[in-house]
Formats: C-alpha cells, structure tokens, sequence
C-alpha cells in the first residue's frame, strides 16, 4: 500500500471547502478509488493512493483524533487511523484466519480421532496401548530391539514374560531333578552290579 495524503481544506472566497474537496476527489479517483471484492465484502486499495480530507473547521470541532477526516471514496468521516486502514479487509482477513485455524484444529480432531480408532488393544486384558508401547511394536526399525509380544500391553507383557522365565526356570529344575535322579539310579544299579560281582571273587 502507498503511503497516505492528507489534505485540509480552509474556506476562502466564495466557494466552499466542501466543494472543493469533492472537485479533488474527482480529479484523482484514478488514484485512490480500490476495487470491489464482493466474496470479502470489502474495497482492495493495493497500488492506490489513500487520499483523506478534512477542514480547519472540522479539525477545530473534533480535534485530530476525532472523526474529522474524510477518506475519498467513503461516504462518512473518521479518526485518522480508521480513515487511512481498512478495516472491512481486516476483519475478513481475520475472519478467513479464524477459519483457517478452526479448520486446521477440526482437521488434528479427525486425524487424532483416527489415529485413536486404529490404536492396538491388549489381547489380554483389553487396554488400549501406549503411545510409546505402540512406537515400540511397530515402528522399530531394528529387529534386535523389537518387543517381545506385541499382541499384549506392557503390563501384560511383563507378566507374560515373567512366566515365561519362571516356567523356563521350572523346567531347568526338573530336568535337573531328572538328571539327578538317573545319576541315582545309575549308582544304585552300578552299586549292585559291583555286589554280585564281589561274590564271585570270593
């Protein structure tokens, strides 16, 4: 946007600052008139000069930061600032940018709410998984890393792998005891096979 005009008019002679104001207007309209944007309802003035307008007696009445100035094109006077702005564009920038971040904010919904729906449960218990038990059984690159039963949630996994251990210890035990047991059974059977054969000798 260029930078703005301001013009003030003084009464001198016969005719009128009012006129003269509108007889300016007239001659630059090339310059500061924007162009219509129905869908936003508001004027565009890129490449256009903001020309605005006011009187020595208007700025007497309401002071510089009163409703003194009147921008080409407006049918009303404003404050300096609202007369230089656009605030039509401004509130249908802000509006498009409300609508930008709740349509962004509807979108994170629907994608969590998916994301939500395609979430792993335990096979066991029925618990919906982790985020971080569900990274770990399904995007860990490296095999040697992967967890060991990915049906179950962590809880259920260390109980299951508990027993797991537990059972495995058990079966090292009996066969320990079985082991124990033959090397028994052995002694005894040698330990008779060397009586029999003490009775011969003698």
């Amino acid at each position: 946007m260029l930078p703005p005009v301001l013009l003030v008019f003084h009464q001198v002679g016969q005719r009128s600052a009012k006129s003269q104001m509108a007889r300016v207007a007239d001659l630059t309209r090339h310059h500061w008139q924007g162009r219509w944007h129905p869908e936003g309802g508001y004027h565009s003035y890129d490449r256009c000069i903001p020309i605005v307008a006011t009187t020595l007696d208007q700025l007497r009445a309401h002071g510089p930061a009163g409703p003194a100035f009147w921008r080409f094109g407006r049918d009303h006077r404003q404050p300096l600032l609202d007369a230089i702005g656009n605030a039509r564009r401004d509130a249908y920038l802000a509006r498009r940018r409300q609508a930008a971040r709740e349509e962004q904010r509807r979108r994170a919904e629907r994608e969590a709410a998916q994301r939500e729906a395609r979430r792993p449960v335990c096979a066991d218990c029925g618990q919906k998984f982790t985020d971080a038990r569900w990274e770990a059984i399904g995007y860990t690159r490296d095999w040697s890393k992967r967890q060991s039963h990915p049906h179950l949630c962590e809880d259920c996994q260390g109980r299951a792998v508990a027993a797991e251990a537990q059972a495995e210890a058990d079966e090292r035990e009996r066969q320990e005891q079985e082991r124990l047991r033959q090397e028994a059974e052995e002694q005894a059977v040698a330990q008779k096979a060397g009586g029999w054969l003490s009775r011969f000798r003698t």
